[in-house]
C-alpha cells in the first residue's frame, strides 16, 4: 500500500519530459539547436544561417528530403538574428516572439485574444498557431500558409481573403543566398476575370491570363488532372485564391517558387530518382515578356518577328514594326460600325488582358456573343471556364486587347470583333470552319516596298503642303446655297489667333478633312440674316441659329462672338476634333464658314435642343418619362466611351453638362460643344493645364483644385448628369435644411441610408423600374467619387448599365460634397436662361494651384 501512493505521488508531481515534437507551448522556447518536426516527418522547422558573419533566420524545409534542404517558408526575413544565444517563443497573446538574445525581441507576429495557444507544425508545412484542445483541426488563431515567402506549396492560398482584405502573394528572395524581401513579386489581381502578374519592383513583367477551368489562359503546360495534381481557383464572396495538391502518391512532391531574378518554377520531386525536375517555368521565351506586342498584336515565337496582326489589322507604326518593334501593335484596316460587325474566331490564344473586363459566369457563349454584339464598345468575347472541349460563363471586352499569344497546343478560343469588310469568306458569326487567325506581316521585300511607298507619300505630302500653304486666303466666292468645296485644312493652318496646344492636343494638319466651307450669304439667308426669332440660346463663345438651307434640311448655325478674345482657339479645336468624329450619340457637323471675321460652325438641327430645356424645366421635364431617362443616360454612356476608347483619337471632352446634350425628334441623346475637348494620343490618358475651363457643379475635384484632367474627369461630370437626370434637379445650391450637402452629396446620404427611391423626380410619375432607377443611382455615385483611381471606366459603366447580373461595388464619398454657388465669368450668361440654349459652352477660368 505505501508502495503504491509513493509511485502515485511520484508521477502526479514529476515534471513531463516527453512531448510532441511537432507542438510548442507557452511554457516551452526553441533554441537555435532545436527543431520542430511534423508529425508525419514530413516538414522541419528551425533555425538555419546564411552568410558570414552568421545571420540565423526561421524557416521551414522538408524533412523526408534533407540533403536538399529546400526552404519553402522564412520568418524573419529582414530581421535576421545574430546570437548563437537567440531562439523563440511563443507569447501569452497567442504570437511568436523572437528573440536575439537576453530579452530583445528582433521579430514577431501580430498578437491575438487565444486563450491556451499552442504552436504546432503540420505535415502540410503549415505553421500555425491554434487553441489546446480544440476539436477542429481547421481552427487557427494564425497559420504561416497566410504569409508566403517565395514558395507556394500544396495545399497554400494564393490569392485574397475579400473579407479580412488579406493579400496572400509571394516575393523573391533577394539573393540567392540572401532570403531578404527581393524584388520580384507574383500576386493575384481579382479585378474583371482575375489573374495573377509577376511585378518587378512595380513593374509588370509577366501575367498568367485568366483562370479557364482547368488552367490558366497562359500555362498551357499545367492542366488540372495531368499526372494526377489537381489545380483549382476558386472564387466566392469572401475569398478568391489559386490553390494546388498533389497526387495520391504521398511521395510525390511539387512547389511553386519566385526566383530571386525574376523566374517563375514549378519543381517536381520524383521518388524513384530522388531529384527535383523542372516541371514548368514561366518566362522562357520572348512572348512571356508582358506585352511584348502592342494593342492587338498577337506574340508568336514560331514567326520570323514575333509580333503578328491579326485578320483585319495591319501595323500601327510600319516603321518601327520593319525594324522588329511590336510595341505601338496594331490598328483595324476598317473601323467598326457596330450593326454589321461580325466575329473572328481566334484558335490556340493566350487570352487578352482581363482585370478591365466583365465577366458573367451565368451566360452561355451564344448569350455572350449577343451582350457582346449589342455592346457597341465589345471588342472581343470568349467563355469564361472551358472543360473537356465544353464552354461556360462569358467574358467581354471593352477595352484595346493586350497581351496577347498564340500557342500551337493550348490557349483558348476567342472571338474578336471585326468590320464586316474585314472578315471576308475566312470567317463568320457561326462559321466550324473558320481558319486560325490572319498573320499580317509581309517578309523583308514587302517591307521595303512599304518603306518606299509611304517615304513617296511623306514627300508628295509635303509638296502639296507648301502648295495649300501659299494660297491660305479663303476664297468667299462660293455659289449661294452651296459649298467652296474647301479643306478645313484651310482654316486650321490660317493665321487666325494664336496657336493652342493646350486645347488642341497638337492635333495638327496632318489630314485633309475635306469639311464643306458655306459661304457667308448662305448663312446669312438660312438664318434670316441671324434673326432673333431664330436664335436658339447663346453660351461664352456666341449664339446659335436655326437654319433652313435652300434645299430644305434645318441646320444648327453656331456663330462664334467677335467680341471673345478665346473664341477662335476653341473654334478651330472643334473643328479638328467633331469632323473626325462618327457615332450615334454624337452630333453631327455638317460644314463651317469663314468669311471677313466671321466664323461659323454649322449642325445637325435637333428638335427638342438641349437637355436641359427639357429636364430643368417645370412645365416640360413631364415629357421625360424614366424609360427616356433611362436610354438618354445609356446613350450619353456610349458617346462617352467612343471618345474616350473607340474614335480615332483618345478625346476628353473637358465640358460635359445637361446644356451640352441635345436631343432628336426622338428623344435619343448627342454630346456636343467640343471647344473645351482635349485629344490624347498613343497610350496618354491624363493630362495637366494652368487653364481650367469647364462648368463648375460638373468638374471633377482634381480638375477643378490642380488643373489634373483625365477621362476619369468625364467620368465624374457623366456621374453628376446621371443623378440630375434621376432626380430632375441641377446640381447646385443646398438640399436639407442646415444647408451642408449638394445634389452629390444628398443623393449618396440618401442612398446609404436606403432611401434612394426619394430622389427620383416626381414628374416621371409610378411607373418605373425600382430596380433600374437604384442601379443607375449607384453607377452615379461611382462615376463622382472624390477619387479618380475609385471611378469605373466608361467601358465598365456601359456594361454595369447594359447588364442587371453584374454586380456593382459600393460607392464612397462623393468628391465636392457640399455645396458651392457656380461661377459665371461669361458676362452674357446672366442675361439668358441657360435652360434654352443649343451648344451652348460654359466656361470658368481658374488658375490652378
Amino acid at each position: 500500500m505505501k508502495i503504491s501512493i509513493i509511485l502515485i505521488i511520484f508521477f502526479c508531481f514529476s515534471p513531463v519530459f516527453a512531448s510532441s515534437t511537432d507542438t510548442l507551448t507557452t511554457n516551452d522556447s526553441l533554441k537555435i539547436d532545436q527543431t520542430l518536426i511534423s508529425s508525419g516527418v514530413k516538414f522541419e522547422m528551425g533555425f538555419f544561417n546564411r552568410g558570414n558573419p552568421k545571420k540565423y533566420y526561421l524557416g521551414i524545409w522538408y524533412k523526408d528530403i534533407p540533403a536538399e534542404n529546400i526552404i519553402v517558408w522564412v520568418a524573419n526575413r529582414d530581421s535576421p538574428l545574430f546570437s548563437e544565444s537567440s531562439y523563440l517563443k511563443l507569447g501569452n497573446k497567442s504570437n511568436i516572439l523572437l528573440f536575439n538574445g537576453g530579452t530583445f525581441v528582433n521579430w514577431k507576429t501580430h498578437e491575438s485574444n487565444g486563450v491556451n495557444p499552442v504552436l504546432q507544425l503540420l505535415d502540410s508545412g503549415n505553421l500555425v498557431i491554434r487553441e489546446a484542445g480544440d476539436p477542429n483541426p481547421d481552427n487557427f488563431i494564425w497559420q504561416s500558409f497566410d504569409y508566403p515567402t517565395d514558395t507556394l506549396i500544396p495545399g497554400q492560398k494564393l490569392g485574397w481573403n475579400l473579407k479580412t482584405g488579406l493579400d496572400r502573394f509571394l516575393t523573391s528572395w533577394q539573393g540567392s543566398d540572401d532570403p531578404g524581401v527581393g524584388n520580384f513579386t507574383f500576386n493575384l489581381d481579382y479585378h474583371g476575370d482575375p489573374e495573377i502578374y509577376m511585378r518587378e519592383d512595380n513593374v509588370i513583367i509577366y501575367r498568367s491570363g485568366p483562370w479557364v477551368g482547368q488552367r490558366f489562359s497562359g500555362v498551357p503546360e499545367m492542366k488540372s488532372g495531368d499526372n494526377g495534381f489537381n489545380f483549382n481557383f476558386v472564387r466566392t464572396s469572401n475569398e478568391i485564391y489559386y490553390i494546388f495538391e498533389l497526387p495520391p502518391d504521398d511521395r510525390v512532391k511539387s512547389r511553386l517558387i519566385v526566383t530571386y531574378d525574376g523566374y517563375l518554377q514549378r519543381w517536381t520531386w520524383n521518388p524513384d530518382s530522388n531529384q527535383w525536375t523542372k516541371f514548368w517555368f514561366a518566362r522562357d521565351d520572348q512572348c512571356d515578356n508582358y506585352r511584348e506586342c502592342g494593342p492587338y498584336a498577337i506574340c508568336n515565337t514560331s514567326a520570323l518577328f514575333v509580333c503578328q496582326c491579326p485578320q483585319g489589322f495591319r501595323p500601327k507604326n510600319p516603321y518601327a514594326w520593319n525594324l522588329r518593334n511590336g510595341s505601338d501593335g496594331c490598328v483595324r484596316d476598317t473601323r467598326l460600325d457596330c450593326e454589321s460587325d461580325g466575329f473572328l474566331t481566334v484558335y490556340n490564344i493566350k487570352l487578352p488582358e482581363t482585370t478591365t473586363a466583365y465577366m458573367d459566369v451565368t451566360l452561355n457563349l451564344d448569350q455572350c456573343r449577343d451582350l457582346c454584339k449589342k455592346n457597341c464598345s465589345c471588342t472581343a468575347f470568349a467563355s469564361a471556364d472551358f472543360v473537356k472541349g465544353v464552354g461556360s460563363g462569358c467574358v467581354i471586352w471593352t477595352d484595346d486587347l493586350t497581351d496577347m499569344r498564340d500557342y500551337v497546343d493550348g490557349g483558348q478560343t476567342f472571338y474578336m470583333r471585326l468590320a464586316a469588310a474585314d472578315l471576308g469568306t475566312s470567317s463568320s458569326n457561326d462559321s466550324n470552319n473558320s481558319k486560325k487567325v490572319a498573320l499580317g506581316v509581309g517578309l523583308s521585300a514587302a517591307a521595303a516596298i512599304i518603306l518606299a511607298v509611304l517615304a513617296t507619300f511623306i514627300i508628295w505630302k509635303r509638296k502639296k503642303s507648301k502648295s495649300t500653304q501659299s494660297g491660305r486666303k479663303l476664297d468667299a466666292r462660293g455659289a449661294r446655297g452651296g459649298t467652296t468645296g474647301r479643306s478645313t485644312e484651310i482654316l486650321l493652318s490660317g493665321q487666325t489667333g494664336t496657336s493652342n496646344r493646350e486645347h488642341s492636343g497638337e492635333a495638327t494638319n496632318a489630314d485633309d478633312l475635306e469639311l464643306p466651307i458655306f459661304d457667308l450669304y448662305s448663312m446669312v439667308v438660312a438664318t434670316n440674316n441671324f434673326s432673333e426669332a431664330n436664335l436658339l440660346g447663346q453660351g461664352g463663345f456666341g449664339r446659335v441659329y436655326k437654319g433652313v438651307m435652300q434645299d430644305g434640311e434645318e441646320v444648327a448655325v453656331k456663330r462664334l462672338s467677335k467680341e471673345s478674345g478665346q473664341g477662335c482657339e476653341e473654334f478651330k479645336n472643334e473643328v479638328r476634333l467633331i469632323a473626325k468624329l462618327q457615332h450615334r450619340n454624337l452630333v453631327r457637323l455638317f460644314g463651317c464658314c469663314v468669311e471677313t471675321d466671321e466664323k461659323m460652325l454649322v449642325y445637325e438641327y435637333l428638335k427638342n435642343r438641349s437637355l436641359d430645356s427639357i429636364l430643368f424645366h417645370k412645365e416640360r421635364k413631364s415629357m421625360l418619362n424614366w424609360q427616356t431617362r433611362f436610354n438618354i443616360i445609356c446613350g450619353i454612356a456610349r458617346g462617352l466611351l467612343y471618345l474616350h476608347q473607340d474614335s480615332r483619337y483618345r478625346i476628353i471632352h473637358r465640358d460635359l453638362k445637361a446644356s451640352n446634350v441635345l436631343l432628336d425628334a426622338d428623344m435619343n441623346p448627342k454630346i456636343s460643344d467640343f471647344g473645351m475637348a482635349r485629344i490624347f494620343g498613343g497610350d496618354e490618358t491624363e493630362g495637366n493645364t494652368r487653364r481650367v475651363v469647364g462648368t463648375y457643379g460638373y468638374m471633377a475635384p482634381e480638375y477643378a483644385m490642380d488643373g489634373l484632367f483625365s477621362i476619369k474627369s468625364d467620368v465624374f461630370s457623366f456621374g453628376v448628369l446621371v443623378l440630375e437626370i434621376i432626380t430632375g434637379t441641377k446640381n447646385r445650391g443646398f438640399y436639407n435644411a442646415d444647408q451642408e450637402l449638394n445634389l452629390l452629396g444628398y443623393s449618396w446620404k440618401q442612398w446609404r441610408e436606403g432611401k434612394g427611391v426619394e430622389l427620383v423626380d416626381k414628374s416621371i410619375g409610378e411607373e418605373y423600374s425600382i430596380h433600374e432607377v437604384l442601379r443607375c443611382l449607384q453607377v452615379g455615385l461611382l462615376c463622382v467619387q472624390e477619387r479618380p483611381e475609385d471611378r469605373p471606366t466608361m467601358g465598365s459603366v456601359v456594361l454595369m448599365l447594359s447588364s442587371e447580373s453584374t454586380s456593382l461595388a459600393l460607392p464612397k464619398l462623393p468628391g465636392f460634397c457640399t455645396g458651392w454657388n457656380p461661377i459665371e465669368t461669361d458676362s452674357s450668361s446672366s442675361k439668358h436662361d441657360e435652360s434654352f440654349t443649343v451648344n451652348q459652352v460654359t466656361v470658368s477660368v481658374l488658375n490652378a494651384r
